[in-house]
């Protein structure tokens, strides 16, 4: 089964919903989860935004830090997936910022790629990644990751909320 079709499952088993913020993936990563059957049951809706502007006013990314450090930022992934998941009102946020060439970025050489979950109750993770090949297989492996990176967190929120129910143990 496809990560998409993996996380989707569990989302919905869990009654749980998922929004996602996109830029050097541009819209590959909504794409992915809307090729499952039934994505509607968990899948809230997308934000593209590929401006910087429109990730400081749509997702409310703090300004200060774009002029400072540019889009491609572990931070600004954080607040993107933090503010997908609140401006859409989802239970789960994922978002992925990057170069994906063929030139660099805000100082940033081409395969860097951040990558961040948003969840509930202040949950969430996110990851740097150096990737190579064209600009295609960078935004493909992005993808992928982004969607893994989600699973991962899935998972060691449903662990923890189990260890909670059954005292700790």
């Amino acid at each position: 089964m496809k990560t998409a079709a993996r996380v989707l499952a569990l989302l919905a088993e869990r009654g749980e919903t998922l929004a996602v913020a996109e830029s050097l993936t541009g819209g590959l990563v909504a794409a992915e989860l809307t090729s499952v059957p039934g994505a509607s049951k968990s899948f809230r809706g997308s934000v593209t935004a590929y401006a910087t502007t429109l990730k400081r006013d749509v997702l409310g990314v703090d300004g200060t830090l774009l002029a400072e450090r540019g889009a491609v930022d572990p931070e600004v992934a954080r607040q993107m997936a933090a503010g997908v998941r609140e401006a859409l009102g989802a239970a789960w946020g994922i978002a992925t910022t990057g170069v994906a060439g063929p030139e660099p970025q805000d100082g940033q050489p081409v395969g860097t790629v951040y990558l961040a979950v948003a969840g509930p109750g202040g949950t969430g993770k996110v990851a740097a990644l150096r990737l190579n090949g064209d600009r295609a297989e960078i935004r493909r492996e992005s993808v992928r990751s982004v969607l893994e990176l989600l699973s991962g967190e899935l998972h060691e929120n449903a662990r923890t909320q189990d260890m909670e129910q059954n005292g700790g143990t």
